[in-house]
């Protein structure tokens, strides 16, 4: 007899009663109802074998990986594009490279939904596809305009990973468990656009600004070919679907049905709802408001450092346009030592803080204070050792305790909105996605100007106050997180 959903395998996370409405609207003993076989099914993602779950999350990582680099990896050959394409503004120049990040603040709206209607892998292997085509579209353009117009398509479909990710470890893993792999995935979303100029400049000095985008299709197409043969489907819904056609085939009892597909909604609703969800999330949740606002702060100034940083290095220290692509690594060095750090914290810290009780998703959001400190702390030495033209390590070692910081703020909300929304995180995850880009895509366009006139001096210690005014949200959402997840005034009937 099919079982019928268990708590664990269909249930909201602790402390949250509207992440899964679809799945809790069923009439528990109804025999017809086709759930996990037990807690230990097999079957249930959150069983499969470490190397499985490990395999999957590898591939995810790869992407999640690859499409933020290729946001960054061009930098360093706009000179060379805008004197092929007889083009000398400076705005524009920024444009192409921001207007990739502006792609990522459209496709989460209609990506992470259908992902938690059609399942991960479709959607992952059609917007990599998607990828392959608009990176040779950008190779072969013969306009600023057919660039710029490649840049966002690219961008558009490279917001799959780094949205719907989130929603695969949700799927495959506890949340006990979910710090560590959490902070893999993350670091590839901070560490791609920090090693991207590194190896755009050497390319694009070497072999032309095209071969950059020739690179990305290139591995793209290894991703697709390992993708269709070891990237597992995980989401549980679609699963349990799969799980029904079997068993109706095997008993021919057609009175047979899912938890999920229990509602009488219609596809067509069904679909209509999934990409409402994260535009609802986004702007009725208050929670989920305040952390993308939160996170999209300094999403944004990484993007401006991005931006920039070529120039200062070439106007202030005279670096030749290889060697200029080396001073990105100060990001990278400090995410991937903050990564180690916390990586080992996270998940503890949610254990201890439970006291063998409910581990709630606000246990997360300690670790939020390093980055408090560390990100307006970078902007400040970055800013002022360059202005006064201090020895190049020194702000280099400014972007390195700007990207540590990054880690700190960007890992606890990413956690927090997964363990949160749980069978949703794709929607929340998307709905903080598509704030956190439309800062990313707009504030190097604003900070340019502001550094104009300003300087690097006083323009970060701006924006590192920005920063600092910004802190208080930790308390509130210290505080008062789990009254904004769960009193009806701010739930968000999903």
């Amino acid at each position: 007899m099919p079982a019928a959903p268990t708590e664990r395998s269909l249930r909201p996370s602790n402390g949250d009663v509207e992440t899964a409405p679809l799945l809790n609207t069923v009439v528990e003993h109804d025999d017809n109802i086709v759930g996990w076989d037990g807690p230990d099914d097999p079957e249930n993602p959150q069983n499969w074998s470490a190397g499985k779950k490990w395999v999957n999350i590898v591939l995810l990582s790869f992407m999640t990986f690859l499409t933020p680099f290729a946001s960054s990896m061009f930098a360093p050959g706009i000179p060379q594009v805008m004197k092929d394409f007889g083009v000398d503004s400076t705005y524009l120049a920024s444009f192409v490279v921001s207007v990739y990040v502006l792609g990522y603040a459209f496709g989460p709206l209609f990506i992470a939904p259908m992902s938690e209607l059609y399942g991960r892998k479709a959607l992952y292997l059609v917007t990599s596809f998607l990828f392959l085509l608009f990176s040779l579209m950008c190779a072969w353009s013969t306009s600023i305009w057919i660039l710029t117009l490649g840049r966002f398509l690219a961008g558009l479909a490279g917001s799959c990973p780094i949205t719907v990710g989130s929603g695969t470890i949700a799927d495959t893993f506890v949340q006990q468990e979910r710090g560590r792999v959490m902070g893999l995935w993350t670091f590839s979303i901070l560490f791609g656009p920090s090693l991207g100029p590194v190896i755009g400049s050497y390319v694009a000095e070497g072999y032309g600004w095209r071969s950059n985008f020739y690179i990305l299709a290139i591995c793209t197409g290894v991703y697709l070919v390992l993708a269709m043969f070891f990237q597992d489907e995980t989401f549980p819904p679609l699963l349990l679907e799969a799980k029904v056609r079997r068993l109706q085939k095997e008993t021919g009892n057609k009175n047979l049905h899912s938890a999920w597909s229990a509602t009488a909604k219609t596809p067509r609703e069904l679909l209509l709802g999934s990409i409402v969800r994260p535009t609802k999330l986004l702007f009725l949740s208050p929670l989920v408001f305040g952390c993308s606002l939160y996170v999209a702060v300094g999403y944004g100034y990484m993007y401006l450092i991005f931006t920039t940083i070529t120039k200062v290095f070439l106007d202030q220290y005279n670096f030749n346009r290889s060697a200029v692509g080396t001073v990105f690594l100060g990001l990278g060095v400090g995410q991937f030592i903050s990564l180690a750090i916390f990586s080992r914290l996270s998940d503890p810290l949610l254990k201890r803080l439970a006291k063998g009780g409910q581990m709630k998703p606000e246990y997360r959001l300690p670790l939020l204070w390093p980055g408090a400190v560390l990100v307006p702390l970078g902007l400040i030495v970055y800013g002022w050792s360059a202005e006064l033209k201090l020895h190049f390590m020194i702000p280099i070692l400014g972007t390195a305790l700007f990207g540590a910081g990054m880690i700190w703020t960007f890992l606890p909300i990413g956690i927090y909105l997964v363990d949160a929304f749980t069978i949703y995180a794709a929607s929340a995850t998307a709905a903080s996605t598509v704030l956190r880009s439309i800062g990313g895509a707009f504030i190097p366009v604003v900070g340019g100007r502001l550094y104009e006139a300003l300087g690097l001096g006083w323009g970060n210690t701006l924006l590192a106050a920005i920063a600092i005014s910004m802190t208080p949200m930790i308390l509130v959402f210290l505080k008062y997180g789990e009254v904004l997840r769960e009193h009806p005034r701010f739930r968000v009937e999903l």
